[in-house]
């Protein structure tokens, strides 16, 4: 029997060890060959792509520069304008960061990784969104098309009700009624042999339109029996499965897409413990990322985290985040 990819050595060629005994100069040096790797590493001013810059370190600081174009001048660092903007610790933490994230399949608990880092909860907290974030950046805009298969799937999460003390008490938490309101259904479409795209909506008959918008017509289709998908039939070529009879049948199957869901499943309940309101979709967009990027080695996921990282913008939702904190005190 063959050996499992995730326990053969080529999937180990990076350890947490070996970036922790790096220099702060090494990390830089990596951090700078990840974002000007057309340059082999030499910097490039981001305000209007000019070569011509002159390093204005502070003393013993981290690596500066200045555009010397007389109608720039911009002043950077090797994270200006990435996700890792207005970074404070050490580059070779966020390397460590980056590399404790993705040596876990199944997700990294925050609660963890800043007992990891030695940092408080709240940095762990925005470090591990903004690598979600950077993950999400991956993530394909269309998915399918002529020829293709791809499989379409909804799962529920958050909003949970705990039961009365008493058996008495208690109510049937199935029926809408006795919900908390706060329940999502995330929807995953998931093209066989391709990408996987995930989004959070109120139910599985609202995410019609994403389908629509995302799956490219000619692609064919595979859903259960839920009867929010009966619309999709007039656009694609449907094959249904009735779970109550098989998982697989004539063809028909929405293992791919269910896989997806297990992984996320078992983040929540072994790591996270609760995922729900709006960082669903983030937690969501991280399982599809490790679920596509399942085969890489470890060290190519850290360097594929990285480069996504140093590539995107400043996040969107955590960016001056302790500015907005200190106007509601």
């Amino acid at each position: 029997m063959a050996q499992h990819f995730l326990k053969s050595a080529a999937s180990r060629s990076l350890s947490l060890a070996s970036v922790l005994q790096m220099s702060e100069t090494e990390a830089e040096t990596l951090f700078k060959q990840v974002r000007w790797p057309e340059t082999n590493g030499e910097p490039v001013c981001p305000s209007c792509g000019s070569l011509k810059i002159y390093d204005c370190r502070r003393g013993n600081g981290a690596p500066r520069w200045r555009c010397a174009q007389k109608e720039c001048k911009a002043e950077f660092s090797i994270t200006s304008g990435t996700l890792f903007a207005f970074h404070k610790m050490p580059l070779r933490m966020y390397l460590a960061a980056v590399a404790v994230f993705c040596n876990e399949v199944k997700g990294k608990s925050m609660l963890a990784l800043s007992r990891d880092l030695g940092t408080q909860y709240k940095t762990a907290f925005v470090l591990a969104h903004k690598m979600r974030e950077a993950m999400a950046h991956d993530m394909g805009a269309t998915i399918g098309g002529e020829g293709k298969t791809a499989e379409i799937d909804g799962g529920y999460f958050g909003g949970y009700v705990k039961p009365e003390n008493r058996r008495e008490d208690r109510k049937d938490r199935r029926l809408y009624e006795n919900r908390s309101g706060k329940r999502q259904c995330v929807v995953v479409i998931r093209e066989r042999g391709g990408r996987t795209l995930p989004g959070v909506f109120a139910n599985e008959a609202a995410a019609l339109n994403f389908i629509r918008s995302r799956v490219v017509t000619g692609t064919t289709l595979h859903a259960d029996e839920a009867g929010a998908w009966n619309d999709l039939h007039a656009r694609y070529v449907m094959e249904r499965i009735n779970h109550q009879e098989a998982y697989s049948a004539n063809g028909a199957c929405t293992n791919v897409a269910e896989s997806f869901f297990s992984r996320m499943r078992r983040g929540e309940i072994g790591h996270h413990h609760h995922v729900a309101g709006p960082y669903l979709i983030r937690f969501a967009q991280e399982a599809a990322w490790r679920e596509d990027h399942r085969r890489l080695a470890n060290g190519e996921q850290i360097k594929a985290v990285t480069q996504l990282a140093m590539k995107a913008p400043p996040s969107t939702e955590f960016r001056g985040y302790w500015q907005r904190a200190e106007k509601r005190q």
